[in-house]
């Protein structure tokens, strides 16, 4: 059975590498052995498809930052088969700061001015490794000792090459004359801390588990969102209804009998809207929970990229949202136009659709289902 398997792996790997630039294939994942992609002509930036757990390995800053930080990924990749990352960060630390209270200048109050002591400007770039699910992943704690004892050639200061990585020579006396011997062995990568991917907003890890009778309430539903395998989707309508916190009733749903007057009713004409805009070949989602119902359209992994100003919506959720927001209409009466709801099926939608989280029962589900790059 074991050269069955051997075999059959050595079949697989000797096919051709002509569809590599495809999606990856079902058996790569049954392969531990496989090596981690390490293009020396590739930058491997962090971006929102990485795990929202990660180890920050070590980071730089200084004229020579980004070789150095890219050097130390595709030795990370290459020698220790680690799937790490390059996370850019500009600081700035020349403009003034408005501070807490006020100065009393020529009897006027002013708001306090503050400056800090260093004025200066530069880009740092983190090196990070991972994809983890979550904080609770048996591979979170084996991975972050494994970088701790780690000893990339790329950073030994033995050797006479100068190095921007951050503190280095504090940590390395630190290290080396440490009292305890086992923190000795350590390497340079030795202050390596588990952290969230940089570019995931604030509000994704503070999900809550799924009240379990909201699960009870979408188990059977054809177009459930719980369904929808991406992280973001667009809502498109929001149906309210009466909350359902008496016991009774919650046991009632729980033993199958169907949601009551306002409550029944938002869900009744979610799913109206869903299936009509399945018909349209829309892919549209419906949500139901204690308080109200959702109809949602697409699927996607990512908002959109980073600007100055915050996130640029991706051009995919902008086109939904356009598609379904209210339109202008004159009302007699009113110099200046108003906004109308579209309507679908008989169902209104609302006036402006929204981007929003998909539901998970945790982060790990949320991830488990998708491919890493």
């Amino acid at each position: 059975m074991v050269m069955r398997w051997f075999r059959l792996v050595l079949m697989v790997l000797a096919l051709p590498l002509a569809t590599t630039s495809s999606a990856a294939p079902p058996w790569q994942s049954l392969i531990p052995f496989l090596r981690v992609e390490a293009d020396a002509d590739k930058d491997y930036g962090v971006t929102q498809r990485q795990g929202p757990w990660m180890i920050l390995a070590a980071s730089f800053a200084g004229p020579e930052a980004s070789d150095q930080a890219h050097e130390l990924v595709l030795e990370l990749r290459r020698r220790s088969n680690l799937k790490a990352y390059v996370h850019e960060r500009s600081f700035d630390f020349t403009k003034p700061l408005r501070g807490n209270g006020f100065t009393n200048t020529d009897g006027r109050l002013r708001r306090r001015v503050m400056r800090y002591r260093q004025n200066i400007r530069f880009d740092e770039y983190a090196v990070m490794v991972g994809n983890f699910d979550s904080v609770k992943d048996s591979g979170v704690a084996k991975t972050l000792e494994k970088i701790k004892y780690l000893q990339p050639r790329c950073l030994d200061l033995s050797k006479g090459k100068g190095t921007t990585r951050r503190f280095a020579g504090l940590r390395d006396l630190q290290r080396r004359f440490h009292i305890n011997k086992e923190k000795q062995k350590k390497g340079p990568m030795g202050n390596a801390f588990v952290t969230r991917n940089p570019l995931l907003p604030d509000e994704f890890f503070q999900r809550q588990n799924i009240d379990p009778l909201v699960l009870e309430i979408n188990r059977d539903v054809k177009f459930s969102l719980l369904k929808n395998r991406g992280r973001f989707t667009v809502r498109v309508a929001t149906f309210r209804g009466k909350s359902t916190m008496k016991l009774d009733e919650i046991n009632r749903i729980q033993n199958g009998a169907k949601m009551k007057s306002a409550l029944a009713d938002a869900a009744d004409r979610a799913h109206r809207l869903t299936v009509a805009l399945r018909r349209k070949g829309h892919e549209a989602y419906e949500y139901h929970d204690r308080y109200q119902s959702l109809v949602t359209v697409g699927s996607f992994m990512e908002l959109g990229h980073e600007t100055s100003g915050g996130i640029q919506l991706a051009p995919q959720i902008q086109q939904i949202m356009n598609t379904f927001k209210g339109k202008r209409r004159k009302v007699p009466g009113l110099v200046a136009p108003t906004m109308a709801s579209r309507t679908i099926a008989g169902v209104p939608l609302d006036l402006q659709p929204a981007p929003i989280e998909v539901p998970k029962q945790s982060i790990a589900t949320a991830y488990a289902r998708q491919p890493r790059p």
